[in-house]
């Protein structure tokens, strides 16, 4: 990631993108090449340093909303098949990252992927839905009662990841949450 491709990303507005299961979505950035190129690279070519970049992104965009601390910082988890294929949860480097920017701690024990979902990108709304139907599931013994949940995920498309991961949070009493996103592929 060079700085001028890094400062070609641009920010969405600064403001709820969406309501998904009455939680505020917020997407950091218009999904351009050059962050779907960020991203791709990370998740899927094993370039793990570009994890900083996504945080500095995505940190940038939420400075303009908040600057509160009181949150933990809760990565979409994968299964352990593909981490182990992956080697690493972008996602996690993501919130790693993050945390060292906002001083907001990462909170990767909460809540696990216990289903091997296929990926959501080939999927309809319908069919994300119930493949990510029971994947989840929250350990109440790790929760920060002091903090909020801060969800956070490379992409929003139909935000059933996001919908899931709050139903599975609400069935263990855990009721505020925000959800936040590098990007949207859809013009908000």
């Amino acid at each position: 990631m060079c700085s001028k491709c890094y400062s070609a990303l641009e920010h969405l507005n600064p403001a709820v993108n969406r309501i998904v299961s009455a939680k505020n979505v917020y997407c950091a950035g218009v999904y351009s090449q050059n962050l779907q190129k960020l991203i791709r690279g990370l998740k899927y070519h094993n370039q793990s340093d570009l994890a900083y970049y996504l945080a500095k992104f995505m940190y940038e965009y939420w400075q303009q909303l908040t600057d509160a601390e009181d949150y933990q910082i809760v990565p979409v988890p994968i299964y352990p098949t593909r981490l182990k294929k992956r080697k690493y949860n972008h996602m996690e480097l993501v919130a790693q990252e993050f945390s060292k920017l906002s001083g907001c701690p990462v909170n990767s024990e909460l809540i696990s992927r216990i289903k091997d979902t296929k990926p959501q990108y080939k999927l309809k709304r319908a069919d994300r839905l119930i493949n990510l139907k029971n994947a989840f599931k929250v350990n109440p013994a790790k929760l920060d009662r002091r903090r909020r949940i801060l969800i956070i995920d490379d992409i929003c498309t139909t935000g059933s990841t996001f919908e899931e991961m709050i139903r599975e949070f609400e069935k263990n009493d855990i009721h505020d949450i925000t959800c936040f996103t590098a990007t949207t592929p859809f013009e908000e």
